[in-house]
């Protein structure tokens, strides 16, 4: 298999998110191994890219990162965290931040 582009990365993370539905989150694992197999050499790989495109994809306003629950500064997090789809009226893209 030849390495994710950003591109496939990002159609990946967004179509999960979907499947998952409104309000449900999914890991960064969940992605790299639907892209990677079940294998770590194949998985494992992919988590620092799907991480750094989970994190443009917020700061687009495409996605919410969290962390226990509540949603993260993209530019600064760290440890476990979960993927999900914005909802109504919430808003991460440019310009924004979580207190507002």
């Amino acid at each position: 298999m030849t390495k994710p582009t950003d591109e496939d990365l990002a159609e990946t993370i967004l179509r999960l998110a979907a499947e998952r539905g409104d309000g449900r989150t999914l890991g960064p694992m969940d992605v790299a191994r639907s892209l990677g197999g079940d294998h770590p050499d194949g998985w494992g790989p992919l988590m620092q890219p799907i991480r750094r495109v989970a994190v443009q994809l917020m700061k687009d306003g495409r996605l919410v990162i969290t962390r226990k629950g509540r949603p993260v500064d993209p530019d600064d997090f760290r440890g476990v965290y979960r993927l999900r789809l914005p909802e109504a009226g919430e808003d991460y893209g440019p310009g924004k931040s979580e207190s507002e």
